[in-house]
């Protein structure tokens, strides 16, 4: 077997674990704790003058022309590399054919 398809499987399977473990990172799924089962006590009453004060944010956020044009801007990035893809595919396709 060629090395050259040794260090493509392995740059594969590298990337792949990549991709697993920024998935699994990013899940908020897994970052959180699970309370131990029964008890079944209502929620702790903190007296009022230790409670902690809530200042609720009303501005904030992402607008909508900004988020509009990151979706736009990855679609077009994706459509590039994969007819970039497909046009490496296509020549390496005909030069193994023209060879023969």
């Amino acid at each position: 077997m060629n090395p050259i398809q040794h260090i493509r499987r392995i740059a594969c399977v590298l990337a792949g674990l990549a991709a697993a473990l920024v998935a699994f990172a990013t899940t908020p799924a897994f970052a959180m704790k699970v309370p131990a089962g029964g008890g079944g006590g209502g929620p702790a009453v903190v007296p009022q003058h230790l409670a902690p004060a809530v200042h609720i944010v009303v501005a904030g956020g992402m607008p909508g022309w900004q988020i509009t044009v990151i979706a736009v801007g990855s679609g077009l990035l994706a459509a590039t590399f994969a007819v970039l893809l497909d046009r490496a595919r296509g020549i390496r396709r005909n030069a193994i054919t023209a060879a023969a």
